[in-house]
């Protein structure tokens, strides 16, 4: 594997703003990899809580910015100080398996043609409230469902060449000043340039955030469905990845018709007969995700997940429309902030 001269392999960027309770516990995986050849760049966005004394213990790297600015301008910054050859982002909230900065090293040393890899969260989530567990399973699933290629990127476990972030101008700071959805727009850009991304599912961590009602459906809606459904439509193309698979979005078809039929049955009963099949045609194309949870949470969780899992579908399905509106109305064309230069034959 290459490195410059004596850096080390790996720098991994954490940005944080305050969230100091589960700063610590990433900071202890960190401090626990199995991995050595690394460092750590912690990335303080104008914290108002005491950040310093806990990356002091493990005698990690610490820079503060004024802030809050938003992670994809902290990781910038982190990037910018970091002296490995591979860049690993991890979310402040994110405990990394003791393996997984090996299996980032392995993966980059087996294949030069990697240009960056992504993990997936655990199937055992920190916080015991059941949107935490589903909605971290619901995550942990999609992930280990798509081992392979990708065309997106993913900053709360996530590894690229250092050389490629800067050169394709890194995370967006100035669209993205709250975290959003600037990772999967840079992965967008660089995989429609040829550079590959693949997906590990053997790279885990822990997440350690507590969902909330409103949290998730503010998260879901305007922080990624509607920015990436406005990023889909300036890239001109549609991702077939993750959760944006085929079945995903005739389910989310589906589901609206489903909606549709009952909105019409006010008016006209027997419209009603056309929602059951419906309903159950969703089921039928979703089953393996529903066994998933079956397995793994047990029967009065799975039945609980199956109203939420439609009403993800009904979101998505506004999230399409009104970003469309958007894309629209505001007129954003824009490609990306820097061009990312297209492989050439000599490019390995």
């Amino acid at each position: 594997m290459q490195k410059n001269g004596n850096s080390p392999t790996l720098s991994v960027v954490v940005p944080v703003y305050n969230s100091s309770g589960d700063l610590k516990h990433c900071l202890a995986a960190l401090a626990a990899s199995e991995f050595k050849n690394f460092e750590v760049v912690i990335v303080d966005d104008g914290s108002t809580e005491e950040v310093k004394t806990l990356v002091d213990v493990h005698g990690f790297t610490y820079l503060r910015i004024a802030g809050p600015g938003g992670p994809a301008r902290a990781r910038n910054r982190g990037v910018a100080l970091a002296r490995g050859f591979y860049v690993v982002f991890v979310d402040a909230d994110v405990c990394l398996h003791k393996d997984a900065l090996s299996r980032f090293a392995e993966v980059f040393q087996a294949d030069s043609r990697i240009d960056a890899v992504i993990g997936s969260y655990d199937d055992a989530p920190a916080k015991k409230n059941f949107l935490s567990q589903y909605k971290n399973l619901f995550h942990h699933y999609v992930h280990q469902q798509s081992s392979g290629e990708v065309i997106t990127f993913w900053s709360g476990c996530g590894a690229i060449r250092r050389e490629l972030f800067l050169t394709s101008g890194g995370f967006d700071e100035q669209r993205y000043r709250r975290p959003a959805i600037e990772d999967i727009e840079l992965g967008t850009w660089l995989t429609a340039a040829g550079h590959k991304i693949i997906l590990d599912p053997r790279i885990k961590g822990k997440h350690l955030k507590r969902w909330t009602a409103w949290s998730l459906l503010k998260t879901d809606i305007f922080d990624r469905g509607i920015p990436w459904t406005r990023l889909m439509l300036r890239a001109r193309t549609i991702a077939n990845t993750l959760n944006v698979k085929p079945i995903q979005r005739v389910s989310v078809i589906l589901t609206c018709i489903a909606w549709l039929a009952l909105v019409v049955s006010f008016w006209w009963a027997k419209a009603l007969l056309a929602l059951l099949p419906l309903l159950i045609v969703v089921m039928l194309l979703n089953l393996d995700f529903y066994r998933f949870f079956l397995k793994r949470a047990g029967f009065w969780f799975t039945v609980r997940v199956v109203p939420l899992h439609w009403l993800y579908f009904s979101y998505c399905a506004f999230c399409f429309v009104w970003g469309t509106l958007l894309h629209c109305v505001v007129r954003d064309n824009a490609g990306p902030r820097q061009t990312v230069q297209p492989l050439g034959p000599d490019a390995r």
